[in-house]
């Protein structure tokens, strides 16, 4: 944990030149996912964040853009590799437990869903200092389009808030302490019983702030619905089946205009 937000600090101190090195605009125009950069603005309206971020595919290992993968600091590549390998031991175990707690039949269940081809990615996000706080987010209002999101955050500055009963509430800082937030793949195969959490990140006008979250999504060509166990006659399905990958092309034009998902798919 501490070589990973160690080398991620370090990128982001770099100059503007070495960073742009792994910019995520392909020919300094066609916008691509990973690499480093801020989302691709569309149009006028869109909502904007105060962030650099550097993202990148972790898994399938065969897919990963290594050419992406910072060379600078030098341990940058072995500690997002060592780190990520680690997470996805506790990802396995969390999801295990879950699927405990629901009494489902196979303790094994959403783990197996993953399928053969699983998306894991890793999103490192800088946030500068802002002087107008009162006007942009580090981070819009979202819910993640994930299984489960295993973030590191900064153990100095706080910032991540979360939306309960129309109030939002600071997460507090634990230093050394994973925070797993569930995601909208998982609210819909628990078919509701594990809430996708709506959360947002404050800038801030005297401190910069770092955070290392990876992703863990089903297989994109898998389709989700709610496990069959979970459906009866007092709780019925309250989601429809989606394909994975249509799933995700929803999500990104609903987190650019600041809307929820998931709201797509609830019956």
């Amino acid at each position: 944990m501490d070589n990973m937000m160690a080398a991620s600090r370090e990128f982001f101190r770099q100059p503007l030149e070495e960073k742009q090195r792994y910019a995520n605009l392909n020919g300094g125009e066609r916008f691509q996912f990973e690499g480093y950069g801020n989302d691709w603005v569309s149009s006028l309206d869109q909502i904007r964040d105060w962030t650099d971020r550097l993202y990148l595919k972790v898994e399938p290992e065969d897919e990963r853009s290594i050419a992406l993968w910072p060379v600078h600091p030098e341990t940058f590549r072995n500690a997002l590799h060592e780190y990520t390998k680690k997470c996805g031991e506790v990802k396995d175990d969390l999801l295990r437990a879950m699927a405990k707690l629901l009494e489902l039949d196979d303790d094994d269940y959403f783990v197996e869903h993953f399928g053969d081809k699983p998306l894991t990615d890793v999103r490192c996000s800088y946030y500068p200092v802002c002087p107008r706080p009162e006007l942009v987010f580090g981070l819009k209002p979202h819910c993640d389009a994930t299984v489960v999101t295993v973030l590191l955050v900064d153990d100095r500055v706080g910032g991540l808030q979360v939306l309960k009963d129309g109030v939002w509430w600071d997460v507090p800082i634990v230093p050394h302490t994973l925070l797993v937030i569930i995601g909208d793949q998982t609210e819909i195969m628990s078919n509701g019983i594990f809430k996708s959490p709506v959360h947002r990140v404050l800038t801030n006008t005297k401190k910069e702030r770092l955070s290392v979250a990876v992703d863990y999504y089903v297989d994109p060509e898998r389709e989700i619905e709610p496990s069959a166990q979970l459906v009866n006659e007092k709780r019925p399905a309250l989601y429809s089946k989606v394909k994975v990958k249509d799933y995700f092309a929803r999500s990104y034009n609903a987190f650019t205009e600041g809307k929820m998902v998931i709201d797509t798919v609830k019956i």
